[in-house]
């Protein structure tokens, strides 16, 4: 058995412990399994995936170590720990949003997808729009209102950007990163609806499955070529 098989074996025991945790109230436990959860997928990359890409090894880098931080959280002050750990999701966000924007050209997506820009920006708005009023109530300091919209735009930004990309390219590679950034974005909402509404377990472990959903996907466009859009030819 390979390094990755193994890898990919110790990534589904760390799940499968941390949903026995979680729903048999052992919420600490249950949060250290989760936070180890996306680490062991980037080694897995690392070790499985030949050609890599630098921009996604620093999104996988950037997520992991936020995730990380929640382990040692205790020993921080509540202000840097908030303030890292978002800022570091959100430079992994930046990192896949770069990588999706650097394969798409912008004249094209101007010039053939006006109608799918303005009907995008309407509900990025209005969906930021929502998030800010359910968080509004639990923030107390300016800054923190300001990172989680920072957070919320940057989230859509990579939605919208990968939405374009599939539009653009139209192959597996560009499906598999669409659902992929679908998957963060459901994953992110259930998250904010654990933290400020209800603290249901089971609102945890969909975001926590989604997220890992939406990294089997990104594993796995990661392994494919992107293949030219067939729409260039028609320009």
């Amino acid at each position: 058995m390979n390094k990755s098989k193994i890898l990919v074996g110790l990534v589904l025991l760390i799940y499968t412990l941390f949903a026995v945790f979680q729903f048999s109230g052992h919420d600490l436990l249950a949060f250290n399994f989760r936070s180890l959860i996306f680490p062991f997928v980037a080694l897995t990359y690392f070790l499985s995936v030949k050609e890599k890409s630098m921009l996604f090894i620093l999104f996988l880098i950037f997520y992991s170590l936020s995730e990380l931080l929640a382990m040692i959280s205790d020993v921080l002050s509540y202000s840097v720990d908030y303030f890292l750990g978002n800022s570091l999701y959100i430079l992994a966000y930046l990192m896949l949003f770069i990588k999706i924007c650097k394969s798409i050209s912008l004249i094209h997506v101007l010039k053939n997808f006006k109608i799918h820009l303005i009907v995008l920006t309407a509900l990025n708005i209005y969906i930021v729009y929502v998030l800010q009023v359910i968080i509004d109530p639990h923030v107390e300091l300016n800054y923190e209102y300001f990172v989680e919209l920072v957070y919320n735009i940057v989230m859509l930004l990579l939605l919208s950007s990968s939405l374009l990309n599939y539009f653009y390219r139209d192959n597996k590679k560009s499906l598999y990163l669409f659902v992929g950034s679908l998957c963060i974005v459901f994953s992110e909402v259930i998250s904010v609806a654990y933290l400020y509404v209800a603290k249901q377990d089971l609102l945890n472990f969909i975001a926590v499955s989604l997220a890992l959903l939406a990294f089997y996907f990104f594993y796995q466009q990661s392994k494919l070529d992107n293949e030219e859009p067939i729409n260039m030819l028609i320009d």
